[in-house]
């Protein structure tokens, strides 16, 4: 009985996919796919709408059975890539002082996003050294309207630290408002500001968005909660969105590969997701993905999100030629110039064809190459259409056409190049690979990959097509995810509550680190996260006295128990272990925990004349998710007393002095995993770990200290 039915909704730049899974038994019950509706009125959420009402009916689901439905979206980067933005009003605050610098770092200019499009600005300064009065502040706002202003931000140096003065203004304030203090805790009034003013510049676009896909889905009767991805790879509610819509830039990107991490568990791997028209690229380490901070157009931002790379290259580009040869393929795709690859075609449509050149859009090289036939109906070469006539697919395929069509397809271009239908395929493919293979190439330098044992995990409806040919090349492993082809839509509907928050320390004691992971536990439970699920995070990132917490929670829902996915056996966990940590056996499990599994294992290396010996630690969840993974640790278990006088024990083996940094720690206590590995105090880390045992209410504990 389908009662627990999760949908999600990827927005992708061709087509939007819907798919609906039943929680129950972690199947799914169906899949939807609609172009994706860039010229609508309303946006790519006429797509959002249509595909989920086409799966709703086509699947006969219940509305009182669907506990959640969440979606990507394009919004954000799609109107910040056309320019398609609304001229924010900007009020820089702070004493009189201190004017002049103030002014220089809030008076952001006409920000350029795109050849000649730009997001414009207007400017006023607020005193805030002497009381702030309504009537001065209306008549700022005023005078910003006058000048076209349709929204409003608002930041005071030293806003993060004091936001009183913020909040008051945009309290006042008749239009929709954000301050720099709601997007990040850290200083840095220039980049502050620039990050606000993004946001702002498209928060009339992400109101109007919410408001009618809340208004379709209550139509449909369909009372469960309404989620948003975004980019870092966690789910919010769209309260958020309607405030904070920059926070879901490179929200698709997260949702793939938030499904591949779901499906297949990764200690190290590069996600290659291939779509249609572009391939995005991202590193995971430690069994997490990488995550940076986002740069706009060239315009540094506060906004994190995971380290996406994109390629234009994918499944549907277009050859390019000289007349001669091949020169390029991509970044065109068949999708942008509306043809059908010529591989989906019947072969009798393709016979009498001749290699055409043609521009996909206006301004475009006109060195694309096409197949026309009789009354003008033309067919595209496609790097999928190579993969075909090669017969590299397998017969179950998303991307699986008609071998014979690619063939008729690619003989015809041979044929004017004086070159064999193999060879005309094989050098799609390798223009096509060598592009991705430069940006992986890079990443795995980066993310210092290249000595670790890693695979190459393929999602998307091309994934079959490229992937297999880049792991080859890159002599590495690779798995191509379960349903690919929806991997997005899937990571959309089972991705967990994300938040993260920075702040600015000076030396953090225990107590101030408590007190700031309290606080971000606290928003992660009111965006949904159910609290005994929650894990936390903490930085301390010296050199810039930046605190950075993260904490990590399912979503909580009112039908049923909350769940990522299916729970896994201590045989799957054992045997999951023995794949991540890259071995056949000798592999132990370090105490028996509800909640967690913790496993280690003995790795011998041998270099030149020297013997070495590490214990890698991996901790997994029930779901078989990596919560930890250190290259090297002990591992010590036992009551909550005994703990404490272990680590006293330790940190005097050690020899450490207060002035040496101190060991990483990580407490595993029941369903919580405390991370102390910010401190870098001996004292600091003696004095959290013992109150934290002095709290714990679990008999047993077991500490993992990095070595």
């Amino acid at each position: 009985m389908m009662n627990r039915v999760r949908i999600g909704v990827d927005v992708g730049g061709t087509f939007t996919k819907s798919v609906a899974i039943d929680m129950n038994n972690w199947k799914i019950i169906g899949k939807v796919t609609v172009p994706t509706s860039h010229f609508s009125e309303e946006g790519v959420s006429t797509g959002i709408i249509e595909s989920l009402i086409r799966l709703i009916q086509k699947e006969d689901i219940k509305e009182s059975n669907i506990e959640l439905i969440s979606h990507s979206t394009t919004q954000a980067v799609n109107a910040l890539l056309e320019g398609d933005t609304t001229k924010v009003g900007i009020i820089g605050m702070g004493v009189s002082l201190e004017k002049n610098d103030i002014i220089k770092r809030t008076n952001i200019r006409n920000v350029k996003l795109a050849p000649n499009k730009y997001l414009k600005t207007c400017y006023r300064f607020l005193d805030t050294s002497k009381f702030l009065d309504k009537n001065e502040i209306d008549q700022l706002i005023n005078e910003l309207k006058e000048e076209g202003a349709k929204v409003l931000v608002v930041s005071e140096a030293y806003g993060v630290d004091d936001p009183s003065n913020e909040l008051y203004v945009m309290e006042k304030s008749d239009l929709p408002a954000t301050a720099g203090h709601e997007l990040t805790g850290i200083y840095g009034l220039e980049i502050r500001t620039l990050t606000a003013a993004i946001n702002a510049s498209i928060l009339l676009k992400a109101l109007n968005t919410t408001k009618y896909v809340e208004m379709a889905v209550r139509q449909q009767k369909i009372s469960a909660p309404l989620t948003i991805m975004k980019g870092d790879g966690g789910i919010t509610d769209m309260n958020t969105f309607k405030t904070k819509p920059i926070l879901t830039i490179l929200s698709g990107p997260a949702a793939s590969v938030a499904g591949a991490l779901l499906h297949l568990r990764i200690l190290n791997g590069t996600f290659i997701e291939v779509g249609g028209t572009s391939t995005n690229i991202c590193i995971i380490k430690n069994g997490k993905p990488e995550i940076k901070y986002v740069t706009i157009m060239n315009h540094p931002t506060c906004i994190k999100s995971l380290d996406v790379r994109v390629v234009g290259i994918a499944g549907g580009s277009l050859v390019r030629w000289s007349g001669k040869k091949i020169t390029d393929v991509g970044p065109r795709s068949a999708h942008i110039s509306g043809l059908r690859y010529s591989c989906f075609a019947e072969a009798q449509e393709l016979e009498g064809g001749q290699i055409i050149t043609f521009m996909p859009k206006e301004g475009d090289p006109i060195d694309y190459i096409g197949i026309e036939v009789g009354g003008g109906k033309r067919f595209a070469i496609t790097t999928t259409c190579a993969a075909n006539a090669l017969g590299l697919l397998p017969d179950d395929d998303y991307a699986k056409g008609d071998q014979k069509s690619a063939k008729v397809a690619l003989s015809i271009l041979g044929q004017r190049l004086g070159m064999g239908m193999e060879d005309v395929a094989n050098k799609i493919l390798d223009i096509s690979t060598k592009k991705i293979l430069e940006t992986v190439r890079v990443l795995i330098k980066e993310y210092k990959l290249k000595d670790e044992k890693f695979v190459l995990i393929g999602g998307g409806g091309g994934a079959s097509v490229l992937v297999p040919l880049i792991a080859k090349k890159l002599n590495c492993e690779y798995k191509i995810a379960e349903n690919s082809e929806v991997i997005s839509s899937i990571g959309v509907c089972t991705a967990s509550i994300r938040e993260e928050r920075e702040k600015i320390i000076n030396n953090p004691n225990p107590n101030d680190i408590s007190l700031f992971i309290q606080e971000v536990e606290k928003i992660a439970i009111s965006k949904g996260a159910l609290p005994e699920s929650i894990s936390t995070q903490s930085e301390y990132i010296n050199e810039k006295s930046l605190l950075r917490v993260t904490v990590y929670g399912n979503m909580k829902l009112d039908l049923g128990a909350a769940q990522d996915t299916k729970e896994i056996d201590d045989e799957e966990a054992e045997v999951l272990a023995c794949e991540l940590f890259g071995i056949n056996e000798g592999v132990h499990r370090i105490f028996d925990m509800k909640d967690y599994y913790i496993f280690a294992c003995e790795i011998h290396k041998k270099k030149l004349f020297l013997k070495s010996k590490k214990q890698p630690v991996l901790v997994l969840d029930k779901y078989g998710h990596v919560r930890i993974s250190i290259e090297n640790a002990d591992i010590y278990t036992g009551n909550p007393k005994e703990m404490k006088e272990k680590i006293q024990s330790v940190i005097k083996d050690h020899d450490l002095s207060k002035n040496e940094l101190a060991p990483q720690i990580h407490i595993v206590d029941g369903k919580r995993i405390f991370d102390f590995s910010s401190l870098s105090s001996t004292a600091h880390v003696l004095k959290a770990v013992t109150e934290e045992l002095d709290k714990t209410v679990n008999n047993q504990v077991t500490i993992i200290v990095n070595v």
